[in-house]
């Protein structure tokens, strides 16, 4: 297999760069009109002048049911403005998130859970959860717009519903995308009119071309199989923001293969489509992995060509690379030495911990099938409604009502508490689990999966929404957050309180209800802070975090209890510690009220200083030691400067850290390896560095385009 890195010739370097800076112009613009985004860097460009009437009929103002949908989005693809990058190889472009309310129509919002979601503020229940599934993108490649088209006609012919609803709404939706391309075959052939530029001439005319056999046919070449990928980043993007992609690598080798054994693709070629399709969104996708069978790693060519056109368009891109036993070592080391010379790039998704899936009753070859497929989370492609990543329960929320429940005591007793908090943990947990079976029994007739049914095996040929029974695998997930901060809380309590003696509990109860206020309780609140946290080899709390992750896992993982759904625990925050940290209020730990929570299953930041050990290999055991252990993700971030990394190694030490990790049975790595001062003066002043790209949980982004408290976590982790 050639490894080699492919040459690009002047004109190629130029197309590519001119897109670079495009991307910056429009981030910049996004910027400028909607403020910060902390979120993906979606891809779709701002058109201030672009209106659109949704003419939703419902007095709620809720667009809902497949029909109505379908039609929607039908008139939206039909009237949004158009877009050729003149330098890209693909067209199309999308214009934002859904202009129309979506959600329960008003007989089935799920007002009997609202108290308890206001009470413990859980703010992402997953009910009404989306999109977080990954499609099987070879249905579409094979089949095409037309195919697709027939195949939901035939069935609904076949299956003869009573209710034709479901069938009718996707043809709606299918027919607007094909009103859509073929709209774009005019707009390439206008654009190319009244350009001067010969080549730029001639490639949108090769656009057009494209785009007009796209309409009814399944693509032929690489490029048009881009094409086509973008057609879809497109409307997965604007239906309430999917962004699951899948083994870009094994959809894309076959066209690759046949085009250069025909001799009508040069792997320059191939960098500039990839980097069409990166410029036009950053759907998430994994490259390498391993076979079902586990007999080897799928790393082809393809594999290199998109880690190249990852490099060299260098904006925001969620690609994941497998780690595994069998992985390619030379496609190991060139994504490091990326990310070494970019400040990042891939991240690293571990086949150990990944693996674990199995525990959930599944077998190997299914869990070697699951492929990284957004922030955190993997998916079997096409065959898996996992609903991951959609939820936050917020475990220092029970604490908080655990303290308040014993704040009267005279003395403090570390195992009542501690049930307390279990007992508050099993409310919020049982909460999200009945929000789980009513968004089973409802959501596909308000808010089916549109988009992704088209690319799942079972929806189209059952007639049924992928929520409602039309793929065969669900498995819901809840992720659970803030583990350090009540872990370091128990922490602190049984060394200060209970040990030492050196506050007591009626003392610390005081100092919380008045949120550690500075003129009495300074003292008390760093007394707590300041004990060998999380993540100290020493801590106290690493018992109390493997006990809480243990509680919360058990219980957790019970099905739901209608439907008997099965839960797959996992602990992921996203960057969502500091909208929950803003709801949860002082904790033992020396946490004020309204401050971040901890993220993930990860110690809180700054938990090393004063250790004279590497503190990235420390957090990486912690993390490692506290996965929940059945295939849902537990990320580990790493955030190291540039001189450290030089100091201690290189690329050799890095891909032993991840190494590691992967054998300990970690599940996700996201890596950044950044200058300290380049970073600090891109948080002082962000529009001086407008093409710095992090990666900030799972995801990758413009540092530019995130708000200023979403910056600082990126900033506190580095500093540490």
């Amino acid at each position: 297999m050639n490894t080699e890195m492919v040459k690009l010739s002047e004109l190629t370097r130029k197309r590519i760069q001119n897109l670079h800076d495009t991307k910056i112009r429009i981030n910049s613009d996004k910027i400028k009109h909607l403020g910060n985004l902390d979120i993906d860097d979606h891809g779709f460009i701002h058109f201030p002048d672009f209106k659109f009437d949704p003419k939703v009929e419902d007095e709620s103002g809720i667009l809902y049911g497949m029909v109505p949908i379908g039609k929607t989005f039908r008139r939206l693809l039909n009237e949004m403005p158009r877009y050729i990058h003149p330098d890209s190889a693909l067209a199309t472009c999308w214009v934002g998130p859904f202009p129309a309310k979506l959600g329960y129509g008003p007989k089935d919002q799920p007002t009997h859970l609202q108290g308890v979601i206001d009470e413990y503020h859980i703010l992402q229940s997953g009910n009404q959860g989306m999109n977080h599934l990954c499609p099987d993108m070879r249905i579409g490649l094979e089949l095409g717009w037309g195919g697709i088209l027939k195949k939901i006609r035939h069935y609904r012919e076949e299956l003869k519903p009573a209710d034709t609803s479901f069938f009718d709404g996707e043809e709606e939706f299918v027919l607007g995308i094909q009103e859509w391309v073929a709209d774009y075959v005019r707009y390439a052939r206008e654009m190319a009119e009244k350009e001067t530029d010969e080549i730029r001439r001639a490639n949108l005319l090769e656009i057009a071309d494209m785009n007009e056999w796209l309409v009814e046919n399944p693509p032929r070449t690489l490029r048009e199989a881009c094409q086509f990928l973008a057609h879809f980043q497109c409307v997965d993007r604007t239906y309430v923001a999917g962004g699951a992609m899948g083994p870009l690598d094994e959809y894309l080798r076959p066209y690759y293969e046949r085009d250069t054994e025909k001799g009508i693709l040069t792997d320059e070629q191939a960098v500039w489509y990839i980097a069409s399709l990166f410029f036009n969104d950053t759907h998430y996708a994994q490259i390498g992995g391993l076979i079902p069978d586990g007999s080897r790693d799928v790393t082809s060519r393809m594999s290199f060509i998109i880690l190249d056109a990852m490099h060299v368009l260098h904006i925001p891109a969620n690609v994941a690379l497998s780690v595994n036993d069998k992985m390619n070592e030379e496609l190991f080391e060139r994504a490091l030495q990326y990310t070494l010379e970019d400040g990042s790039g891939v991240c690293y998704s571990l086949s150990n911990g990944n693996m674990r899936y199995t525990q959930n009753g599944y077998t190997i070859e299914q869990a070697r099938m699951r492929v990284k497929s957004g922030c955190n989370w993997t998916a079997i492609p096409g065959y898996e409604y996992p609903l991951q990543d959609v939820t936050r329960c917020n475990m220092a929320v029970a604490l908080t009502h655990a303290l308040d429940d014993l704040k009267g005591d005279e003395e403090l007793d570390l195992e009542k508490l501690f049930k307390r908090f279990f007992d508050h943990l099993k409310i919020m947990l049982d909460c999200i689990k009945e929000g789980y079976d009513w968004h089973y029994e409802h959501i596909s007739d308000n808010m089916p999966e549109i988009v992704l049914n088209l690319f799942m095996h079972g929806p189209i040929e059952r007639g049924l929404n992928v929520a409602q029974g039309g793929v065969d695998i669900r498995s819901c997930c809840i992720d659970g957050i803030a583990l350090a901060t009540v872990a370091d809380s128990f922490g602190a309590l049984e060394e200060r309180v209970i040990n030492e003696k050196r506050l007591s509990w009626k003392e610390v109860a005081q100092a919380l209800e008045a949120d550690f206020d500075p003129d009495r309780y300074e003292k008390t609140r760093l007394m707590l802070k300041n004990i060998r946290r999380l993540g100290d080899p020493d801590s106290p709390s690493l018992k109390w975090a493997k006990r809480i992750r243990d509680a919360f896992v058990g219980y957790a993982r019970i099905p739901t209890p209608k439907h008997h759904l099965k839960i797959i625990p996992g602990m992921f925050s996203h960057g969502d510690v500091v909208m929950y940290g803003k709801v949860t209020p002082a904790t033992p730990n020396g946490r004020r009220a309204g401050t971040p929570i901890s993220h993930s299953n990860e110690p809180d930041d700054g938990f090393a200083i004063g250790l004279n050990t590497f503190s990235p290999t420390l957090k990486a055991n912690t993390v490692a030691e506290l996965q929940p252990g059945l295939g849902n993700s537990s990320p580990l971030h790493l955030d190291i400067d540039m001189a450290l990394i030089e100091h201690n190694g290189g690329i050799n030490a890095l891909k032993a850290l991840i190494r590691v990790h992967n054998e300990m049975g970690g599940t996700l790595i996201n890596l950044n390896c950044l200058n300290k001062d380049t970073l600090l003066a891109a948080h002082e002043n962000p529009d001086a560095y407008p093409d710095l790209v992090v990666r900030v949980t799972g995801y990758s982004a413009f540092f530019a385009s995130l708000s200023k408290e979403y910056r600082q976590q990126v900033v506190d982790r580095f500093l540490q």
